[in-house]
């Protein structure tokens, strides 16, 4: 994949490697150099079990990922949901 550097000297990195990774908005990485190559690599690996559950409002399924577990936005939702089978 291919990425771009902003004139603010920004790399976006593409969702499917930010999915595959499990890299969220404010997530921080560690960068370095490495034989001539940028590495950047995930500080801290989130290990969150996520199950599904029911609503007691609604009644409808919903994935609960615990007390604590970072808010998704729209956005992110939708990026999820894209490359879902």
């Amino acid at each position: 994949m291919q990425t771009r550097v902003s004139t603010k000297g920004q790399v976006v990195l593409p969702g499917l490697i930010r999915r595959r990774l499990g890299i969220r908005t404010g997530d921080s990485l560690d960068a370095s150099v490495e034989n001539g190559r940028i590495v950047l690599a995930p500080q801290t690996k989130r290990a969150r079990r996520a199950r599904i559950t029911k609503d007691p409002l609604t009644g409808l399924p919903v994935l609960d990922a615990g007390a604590g577990a970072p808010a998704l936005t729209s956005k992110e939702v939708e990026e999820i949901l894209a490359s879902f089978p």
